[in-house]
């Protein structure tokens, strides 16, 4: 490819508000790709890490690489989501997320959890 179909970070909507992911985070969240219609990220935590206070602010098509069980919790300290009581999809699997509100993830499983988030900006 050329650079000029490669674009980067900072093309794209600024709109992400005070917790966004790549910025709250950016130990856990890595961008691959981002322009004015998706921000592609790479996402990784290993056992037994938890993830800065974090929100995604656009829906997205997930690719698992690998899974590993979680817990989602909010500012307040809440479960809002424990992956131990939901379908869990196995590597190589594409799942949806809608956007998130500010949560932590702790990994509370024995394997790594990646994903390949690819956040559509232009849905909210």
């Amino acid at each position: 490819m050329t650079s000029d179909a490669m674009s980067t970070a900072g093309e794209g909507s600024t709109d992400v508000g005070p917790f966004d992911a790549v910025h709250r985070d950016p130990a856990h969240h890595d961008v691959l790709l981002e322009n004015g219609h998706v921000r592609v990220l790479d996402a990784l935590l290993r056992p037994g890490e938890q993830t800065e206070a974090h929100a995604h602010v656009w829906p997205s098509a997930l690719y698992v690489l690998s899974w590993s069980d979680f817990v989602r919790i909010d500012p307040e300290g809440k479960v809002i989501a424990d992956s131990r009581t939901m379908n869990r999809p196995r590597a190589g699997e594409a799942i949806w997320s809608p956007a998130l509100p500010p949560h932590r993830v702790r990994n509370v499983g024995s394997a790594d959890l990646r994903l390949i988030a690819v956040e559509l900006k232009s849905v909210r």
